[in-house]
């Protein structure tokens, strides 16, 4: 069985069994350790539970306000929970708010998917011998019920430098990585550095206190902390093993996804340069390659999807319905690349898309576009058997 986020390792504090030897490129304490958020860094638990609250909210006649909900992100549920019956003004406890709302969520939480890159970098750390574990603001049995149809024992702790006392290792030589603001300040409060990888993607200039941030997981450079770089790369693109499945408008170069179909309902960590599949009509299935972004407004943050077909023209294209399979990843964007997201795709990222979209490792998901009936069928039910499974 592949490792997962709760399969931490059957040998004491859940270490793995490969030994590790830390390296670092620096002065700075090396990094022996790693420790992991859950909710919105390895699990996508608040897209599988959007708009719990706001019906919870309309059901005592209020108006969910989405600026307070942001600056929740990250609390504990007992702090989140006062806050919310007090905002709000609702006529109840903050213990019988908690008692109503949490089936609500528990209902939803077996639906979460895994991040992009959260698979990835489990396995990652485990095959090279780091020891990791989780911390998390939830409550222990709430964590247990996101996560208890997996196998094996893990290590988890509520605080971060719980975790790191557990593991052994002292915190000046624990990585973090974490989505929310006050994760982030917790972990550096703790002399641990932090990694960022916010969930709201408009926030990330908030993030200074950082040591990093990054846009999704498939950025992180381990080599950078001193840890085993990945090793998973064919050529200049990452194969990805579960492919991200668009459905939409395409016309002048851009995708307008279809809101209403849940197969388009992507994780707002999806961004950077990835290539696939298209397909127009029942027969014909094209090479592409995607820019995904943020454009920022002042008061709204939408996707963006810059979208090149690289074996057939794009100029005669007009306002048709597409099906595109992102099966591979070739980098992040910088800023100014985001900033600039309706121009062309830079030729070299062309020339990757085109040579891998030739190897196996890509081709072998083309048939779930050609024979939508059966392979994605057959693929989508996989996927629910390991739904946590957290094996790339």
């Amino acid at each position: 069985m592949p490792p997962s986020f709760s399969h931490i390792h059957k040998t004491k504090l859940g270490f793995p069994m490969n030994s590790f030897n830390c390296k670092t490129q620096n002065s700075e304490a090396p990094i022996a350790a790693v420790i992991l958020d859950l909710d919105g860094t390895l699990l996508n638990t608040e897209q599988a539970t959007k708009g719990i609250l706001g019906e919870f909210l309309a059901s005592y006649g209020k108006v969910l306000d989405r600026e307070k909900e942001d600056k929740r992100l990250g609390m504990m549920h007992n702090e989140s929970a006062i806050s919310i019956v007090k905002d709000y003004e609702l006529p109840i406890t903050p213990d019988c708010y908690t008692q109503e709302i949490m089936p609500m969520y528990q209902e939803k939480w077996v639906h979460a998917k895994a991040l992009p890159g959260a698979n990835r970098l489990i396995q990652h750390l485990h095959n090279c011998g780091v020891p990791f574990a989780l911390a998390s603001n939830s409550k222990r049995k709430n964590i247990d019920a996101k996560i208890s149809h997996q196998q094996g024992p893990f290590l988890f702790a509520l605080k971060f430098l719980e975790a790191a006392k557990q593991m052994g290792v002292d915190p000046v030589h624990c990585l973090v990585i974490e989505d929310s603001l006050v994760g982030v300040k917790a972990a550096k409060a703790a002399g641990m550095k932090v990694v960022a990888v916010p969930s709201l993607q408009n926030a990330a200039d908030q993030y200074s206190n950082a040591d990093s941030v990054l846009h999704s997981l498939l950025e992180l450079q381990p080599e950078l902390w001193g840890l085993p770089a990945f090793d998973d790369w064919v050529g200049k693109a990452l194969p990805i093993d579960e492919p991200f499945y668009l459905r939409g408008w395409y016309g002048k170069g851009l995708l307008c996804l279809s809101e209403d179909s849940e197969e388009s309902a992507l994780p707002d960590q999806l961004f950077g340069l990835f290539f696939g599949w298209a397909k127009f009509d029942a027969h014909e299935v094209f090479k592409v390659v995607a820019s995904i972004g943020w454009d920022y407004g002042c008061c709204t943050c939408k996707r963006k999807f810059l979208i090149h077909l690289l074996d057939k023209s794009n100029e005669h294209i007009s306002e048709q319905e597409v099906q595109i399979l992102l099966v591979g990843y070739i980098r992040g964007l910088s800023k100014e690349e985001n900033k600039a997201i309706d121009t062309e795709i830079p030729e070299q990222d062309k020339s990757v898309a085109r040579v891998s979209l030739d190897l196996p490792e890509f081709t072998r998901h083309k048939s779930m576009l050609l024979f939508p009936e059966a392979s994605l069928a057959d693929d989508y039910a996989a996927s629910d058997e390991k739904e946590y499974a957290f094996s790339d």
